[in-house]
Order: structure tokens, then sequence, then C-alpha cells
């Protein structure tokens, strides 16, 4: 069914999504849950949830969208020398709910997406081993990483944090240079922002993204590890 005036889905218990050429707007669909089997048929289409406040769950495609690849990322210089120095060690999936707790702390501070029923279907999609962490040590401090999705050979960033200098732009250096390392390239960034763009990422319009995708989904997905 329409939701108001503009074609915005109005989900219901069933898993489905409209189709891509019904799309208009960045968000294209509203309500429904965040149970495993919608979230891989969301990510699986190049939508997204996001919350703007609890129980307002949104289901997004942006008409443009911000993402990264891999055999094209270049450390700046900046970061070169931090990786010089050996400031930091980096890890993969070896404690997912405390990164996503981390960057739950620092989004957005009064008006965080990430509520407790985030934490949890990704936490359970991580179990699954749909969702993966990255992170990044001082010592054994914790002082930054990311999380996201893997389907075939996309991977969907979905939030990053850093407790200290540089150490989420070191959480995307080790995500890029894994990626690329397995011959994986698109990583899905979702919504333009400056420190997105400073790290290399671009714009690309729906319809490319949406069709690169469909040829990523095509390879089976090895997890990340």
């Amino acid at each position: 069914m329409y939701f108001c005036s503009m074609p915005i889905y109005l989900l219901d218990e069933n898993i489905w999504f409209p189709d891509e050429s019904e799309y208009e707007a960045d968000i294209v669909a509203v309500g429904g849950d965040l149970s495993p089997e919608r979230l891989i048929t969301a990510y699986s289409m190049g939508i997204f949830p996001w919350y703007n406040e609890p129980g307002n769950l949104q289901w997004w495609c942006p008409v443009e969208r911000c993402v990264a690849f891999a055999n094209e990322y270049k450390p700046s210089h900046s970061m070169r020398n931090v990786m010089n120095k050996g400031l930091y060690t980096c890890t993969i999936n070896k404690c997912f709910r405390k990164v996503i707790e981390a960057c739950r702390e620092g989004d957005r501070v009064d008006n965080t997406w990430i509520h407790d029923e985030v934490v949890d279907a990704y936490c359970n999609l991580h179990q699954s081993g749909w969702a993966h962490s990255i992170e990044v040590w001082q010592g054994k401090e914790l002082v930054g990483g990311l999380y996201g999705i893997q389907l075939g050979h996309a991977f969907f960033g979905e939030s990053m944090f850093s407790r200290k200098s540089n150490a989420s732009k070191m959480a995307y250096h080790h995500l890029m240079t894994e990626w690329n390392k397995r011959g994986y390239y698109l990583v899905d960034c979702q919504v333009h922002n400056e420190h997105l763009e400073s790290l290399g990422a671009v714009l690309v319009d729906r319809t490319e993204f949406l069709q690169r995708l469909r040829v990523e989904l095509k390879f089976p997905t090895a997890p990340l590890k």
C-alpha cells in the first residue's frame, strides 16, 4: 500500500520490500521489524534500516549512494605515518557487541539511531555469520572500530567509532586492505559525510549502485575473519 502521497510503502508482518522500479525518494518503506530474514532481504536489495526515534523504523535506499572501492583505496600520508608508528593493532570479530555499543555511545549523542533493538538485531546477525566487526587496539584498550554486514562480495558498513586519534581511520584502512586482498571491491558507506569523503568514498547514483550490487551478490559469501 502507499503511505501518504509519496510511494513509500508501509510494511506489515510479511517479509517483502517494493521493487526498485518503484523507488523515488531516499526512503522506500517504513515499519516492519529487524528480524534476520527482513534485514538480509533488505540488504540484498540495497536497502538499509534507520531510526529517527524509537518506534520509527525507516528503510532507505538513497538516490545518491556513498560507496568506496577497495581496489581504488589509497591510504593518506597521515594514515601511512600512523601505520609506520605501529600505534595500533587490528582484529576481526573479536568483540562485536563492544564495537556496536561503542558506536552507539558516539553516535549523535542524544539522537542515536542505534537503539537496543538495533544492538540485539545485529548481534544476532553476527552470531549467524552475517555481521562483522573490526577492532582497533592500543595495547589492551579498544580504541576504535567499525561493524557492518557482508553479503557475497559486498560489505555494508553501518557505523564506526574512535576513542583515539585516527583509530576509526585505522579500522577503515584494515577493512579496505582485507577486502582488496580477497579480490572484493564494493564497500557500501550508505550516506555521504565529510569523514567518509576524506577516506576516499564517493557518490554514485542509485541505479549504478544497485547494478554493481547485483554483480557482487552473485558470488558466495566467504565471511570476513
